[in-house]
This record gives C-alpha cells, sequence and structure tokens, in this order.
C-alpha cells in the first residue's frame, strides 16, 4: 500500500511539493538558533515553545472560522500518541542523543527519514528507492558522520522513530481536522506533557525569565518552526503523500548550514555543498519518478487547508490506512 493515500491535481501537488520544501528548510533552521537557548532549561523552554504555538494556532482556527472538533476514542488516541511520540520523546530523544553523540550523529541518524518513508510506502520502485539513498547520502555528507557511543546511537534511532510518528500518525487525522487543528492540538497536549518531565527532572528550575536573546530564541522556535512549519508540512502531506513529502526531509540539514552561512556562523565547506547538491538531486529523482497523480480526489473543500471539510459524497474522498507507527505502510501519518 502506499503512503500517497490523497491524489490531488498538479496545483495542488505543487502546492504541497512547495510546503513540503518549505517546511523542512525551516526545520533545519533550528540550528541557528539552538545555541541561543542552550542555557536555557530544556524542558521548561520546549513547554513555552508549545504554548506559544498552541495560542497563535487556535486563534488561527477561530479567525478561520474552524470550531472545535468532537473526537472518536480512536481519533483522540492518534492525537495523544502525536503529541507524545512526535513532540515530547521526539525532543527528549534528539537532546539526549546530542549529550551522547553531539548533534552529528542525531542528524545522520534522521537523515534516512526519507529511505524510512519510502520503505515503509509498501513496494517504492527502484527509482523511488534509488531517489531516497540519494537524499541520505547528501544528508549525511551535509550533517557529518558524528562519533557517539551506543546510548547516543540508541537515542538516535528513538528520535527517527518519533521523527515517522510526527508524519505517519497526522494523516488519518487530516481529512477531519485539517492542518491548522492538528497542529493547534498536538501542539496544546506537548505542553501539560512537557511540564511535568520538566518538573520531574529539574523541579521549579525548570523555568526562569528568559534573557532577550533567549525570548526571541524560544519565540522563533515557537512561531517560525512550530507554528508555520507544522502547518505547511500537515497541508503538504495529504497532497503528495508521505512517501513524496519524506524526500524533503533531507533539506534539514541543507537549511542548517544556509542559517548559518547568513549568521555568520561558518562558511560551507566543500563537503556541506556537495551534501547538498545531493539532497537536491535526489529530490529530483524522487519526484520525477513519481510522477503527477493518476486522478483527483483531493478537492479544495476536502483538502487540509480548507479545515479538512470532507467532499461531497462520490467525490472520492482518500482512504485513511492504518495509523500506527508500527504499520506505517499505511497513508495515515503515523507523525
Amino acid at each position: 500500500m502506499s503512503t500517497d493515500v490523497s491524489i490531488a491535481a498538479p496545483p495542488s501537488r505543487i502546492r504541497g511539493l512547495s510546503q513540503a520544501a518549505g517546511a523542512m528548510f525551516l526545520v533545519g533552521t533550528l540550528a541557528g538558533v539552538s545555541g541561543v537557548i542552550q542555557d536555557y532549561p530544556v524542558y521548561g523552554g520546549q513547554a513555552l515553545r508549545y504554548l506559544l504555538a498552541a495560542a497563535i494556532l487556535l486563534a488561527v482556527a477561530r479567525l478561520a472560522g474552524l470550531r472545535a472538533v468532537r473526537l472518536t476514542a480512536r481519533e483522540g488516541a492518534l492525537l495523544t500518541a502525536l503529541s507524545l511520540f512526535g513532540l515530547v520523546i521526539f525532543n527528549v530523544c534528539v537532546i539526549e542523543a546530542t549529550r551522547h553523540g553531539g548533534p552529528a550523529l542525531v542528524g545522520t541518524v534522521l537523515g534516512t527519514v526519507p529511505l524510512a518513508l519510502a520503505l515503509l510506502g509498501g513496494r517504492p520502485s527502484p527509482r523511488v528507492l534509488g531517489a531516497a539513498t540519494v537524499v541520505v547520502a547528501g544528508a549525511t555528507l551535509a550533517t557529518g558522520l558524528g562519533s557517539g557511543d551506543l546510548p547516543g546511537l540508541m537515542w538516535s534511532l528513538g528520535a527517527l522513530f518519533c521523527e515517522l510518528c510526527f508524519s505517519l500518525l497526522a494523516i488519518p487525522l487530516l481529512p477531519k481536522l485539517g492542518a491548522v487543528r492538528v497542529s493547534a492540538y498536538s501542539a496544546a497536549l506537548a505542553v501539560p506533557l512537557l511540564a511535568v518531565t520538566g518538573l520531574l527532572l529539574d523541579g521549579t528550575a525548570m523555568l526562569r525569565v528568559p534573557t532577550l536573546p533567549e525570548a526571541l530564541g524560544l519565540g522563533y522556535q515557537a512561531v517560525i518552526v512550530t507554528t508555520v512549519a507544522f502547518f505547511l508540512w500537515y497541508d503538504a502531506l495529504p497532497r503528495i503523500g508521505a512517501a513524496t513529502a519524506g524526500l524533503f526531509a533531507g533539506l534539514i540539514p541543507v537549511g542548517a548550514i544556509a542559517t548559518g552561512a547568513v549568521l555568520g556562523l561558518g562558511t560551507p565547506s566543500a563537503p556541506d555543498l556537495l551534501g547538498a547538491a545531493l539532497v537536491v538531486a535526489g529530490i529530483v529523482i524522487g519526484l520525477s519518478a513519481a510522477g503527477p497523480p493518476a486522478t483527483a480526489t483531493a478537492t479544495a473543500a476536502g483538502s487540509p487547508a480548507a479545515g479538512g471539510r470532507q467532499p461531497a459524497a462520490g467525490a472520492g474522498a482518500p482512504a485513511a490506512p492504518a495509523n500506527s507507527p508500527a504499520t506505517g505502510a499505511s497513508g495515515r501519518r503515523s507523525p
């Protein structure tokens, strides 16, 4: 079964491709601000980040006329799992992996996201697998093969699993909730989970008044990396499918390189530039292999951007595949 569960008309596909690219590039810029907030309590800072993001997204939903939706028990479980794995535990894994093996190790492991999503897609063509492999190679080269111990590797693999959950668990929720509400609800659920983790590990020291640079850094994470990037990614998934969208995960190190250059944090090296070129080449190969969808089932009214409204009867709403990261072969986001 393919992870491309919704079929989009060419304009919608183009929009999805550009949004997926933009979302992953913005996620990559996170590296440029990480140094600014490195001394702020981690879990308290992330709780503040998601609290601000949830407030913004809920305000956007209200202004857009998107009312609260009653979830079934299954949908509530999916949303909780999405927030727990895709946001909270993902942050924990990245933090611990960085402590043990440094950012290069976790960055290299996360660079395998395109290949993992292609494999979870069921029966990817040799060309798609080849494209994903090229993207992985480019991301690895751009990130750098870091050194680390076994715990660092295990934490990195945990981060990879959670990153896949971030995409796969969301897919069955998007037709009903839409990108804005999935982003808002998952961010809101992450706040108490992170707060409890912070209290258990840091006690009352989990929060303090941030300095101006720290406040700006946390604000950037909340507004750009969470609010904007989450919406772009979740709006793109039903348009192009997780397998195709996953190719753009290779742009994360490219975004980090570009941000570092713009902020004067370092000039890209030859391996950096070669890795970025390989990522772009792999994405181009993968998109040419995927080609445009055969039939159009995603209408403007049924798209996530329209608040998740379903197409009219007979319009052929996309089927929602299995919904757990373990069954990742489905088209729903198990992430």
